[in-house]
């Protein structure tokens, strides 16, 4: 071959590969605007451009075992056994409905008729709407009949009065009962609805309550009485060994020196067991500095600079964002992304996750040893292998090569212990009930409210993670005032 044919081969097959990135480009805008968001290892071979219909568990299996799998013709299987009625509504109350017969005489002779038993005929789930009525509470007045003399117009010198005490309300001054507030906060943070449906949804039973007040019951309930609890949360979070952390945007409209359209952070700290979250104006680096001021653990997070200003901690990296890289990076052509690095990149990454699941069951000395013994061979290798990419600058394969690149030293450190995991999912997570409930309010008018949020996402999230029925545990928060009561079940 002459210096000319190899010259023309070389542009030629710089020119197929520019001519796929671009493709690939276009087919990540397409999907970032009608597709799934996924990186499951499903996704890679659906068509991208292609909207799911069904978001099935992930599987981490590879893309070219489940390519085989294609060729497995399946006879026969066996079908779990279907949930009877009973089994689906166990925990349900029964109310039993007895069709009593009109007329008990017997038709051919004429005697009153017994009842010997019940037919079963059918059931019926029932749905009781909410209602919502007035409570009015009154001071018993009690008079001793020996001390003093008492009438319409006065009352004696030694008269002896006493009246009955009456718990405070849950909010001074205020109208609001303590199922009331549990109600609106949880439908609030727990189901994504807005203020303004939840004032229209009382206005619909007869209870004219604004927007404007049922955001100041939200302020104020978060201040009286989940902030001594959100401080107590912190400061056992702070004891972990391992926490995660992310944040995702808010926007807040009355924000002292901004505009209404700046982007401020809501940040999240996690264990399994408590979940923080917390509104900072900014995504300076020193915020998480701040909140996790003394904390000598570890801190899986993601790619994000910001985490170097902490000091004292160990911060460990996200397989699944380098993961996620890869998958990003690969061509829309089947052919092409056969043979691609990205696909290839991608596959040794999956390794590492498979070794995981084997590895889940193991004690925590044991999962030590087999990750210096499996696990630490397959990351050499996938680093070693970085050094003979040579990408084009600038595409995705490039990006995603510079990211497992640059946190190297963080995507090993999951190797120092056992209990620290190789994602960062749990926080990712967390943060997924806010960006839901952001989807339906939009914004937080004011930096107080955005602060109100927090503790309540922080309070109801971690009251799910331990098993709790948020509903039960608010009610008794607020029946309660001045008691300290952790949304964290006992061991």
């Amino acid at each position: 071959m002459t210096v000319t044919e190899e010259k023309l081969a070389k542009e030629n097959a710089d020119l197929k590969e520019e001519n796929a990135e671009l493709k690939r480009q276009l087919s990540v805008l397409k999907k970032m605007a009608f597709g799934s968001k996924s990186e499951k290892t499903k996704q890679v071979e659906t068509n991208p451009e292609q909207i799911s219909l069904f978001n099935e568990a992930e599987t981490e299996q590879s893309v070219s075992a489940r390519e085989e799998e294609k060729e497995i013709v399946v006879t026969g299987h066996s079908r779990k056994k279907k949930r009877t009625r009973d089994e689906i509504f166990k925990d349900l109350p029964v109310e039993e409905v007895i069709h009593e017969v009109e007329d008990k005489t017997c038709p051919e002779c004429g005697t009153e008729m017994t009842v010997i038993g019940k037919e079963y005929l059918h059931e019926e789930l029932v749905y009781v709407p909410a209602k919502v009525y007035r409570r009015k509470h009154y001071a018993e007045v009690v008079k001793c009949p020996d001390c003093g003399e008492y009438t319409e117009k006065s009352i004696g010198e030694k008269a002896v009065i006493v009246k009955g005490k009456a718990p405070e309300t849950v909010l001074p001054k205020s109208y609001c009962s303590a199922e009331l507030l549990t109600h609106i906060l949880y439908e609030k943070y727990a189901k994504a609805v807005p203020l303004e449906r939840l004032s229209k949804d009382f206005r619909s039973m007869k209870a004219e309550i604004s927007t404007a007040t049922l955001s100041n019951w939200v302020i104020e309930a978060a201040d009286r009485y989940f902030r001594p609890i959100y401080e107590e949360l912190h400061n056992q979070i702070l004891s972990s060994s391992v926490i995660h952390a992310d944040e995702t945007v808010v926007q807040v409209l009355k924000e002292k020196d901004r505009k209404a359209t700046a982007e401020s952070r809501m940040w999240v700290y996690c264990t399994e067991k408590i979940k923080l979250y917390e509104y900072r104006p900014t995504r300076k680096g020193q915020n998480a500095a701040e909140f996790l001021k003394g904390y000598t653990g570890y801190l899986v997070c993601d790619g994000y600079d910001g985490y170097n200003k902490l000091t004292g901690v160990t911060r460990c990296g996200c397989w699944a964002h380098a993961r996620r890289k890869f998958l990003e990076a690969m061509p829309v052509d089947d052919e092409l992304k056969k043979t691609s690095k990205a696909k290839e990149g991608f596959e040794k990454i999956n390794r590492i996750f498979e070794l995981e699941r084997k590895f889940k069951e193991l004690s925590k000395e044991e999962r030590y040893n087999q990750r210096q013994k499996q696990t630490k061979p397959v990351l050499d290798d996938f680093y070693a292998w970085l050094e003979t990419i040579n990408p084009i600058q600038g595409s995705g394969l490039a990006k995603a090569v510079q990211y497992a690149k640059n946190e190297k030293k963080y995507l090993y450190a999951f190797l120092e212990n056992p209990d620290i995991p190789i994602d960062n999912n749990l926080a990712e997570r967390t943060v997924k009930p806010f960006v839901i409930g952001r989807k339906n309010w939009l914004f937080s008018t004011s930096t107080k409210g955005a602060e109100a949020s927090a503790m309540i996402y922080s309070i109801i999230n971690t009251a799910e993670a331990n098993g709790l029925n948020p509903r039960d545990y608010l009610t008794e928060v607020f029946t309660h005032p001045g008691r300290l009561i952790l949304p964290l079940k006992s061991e």
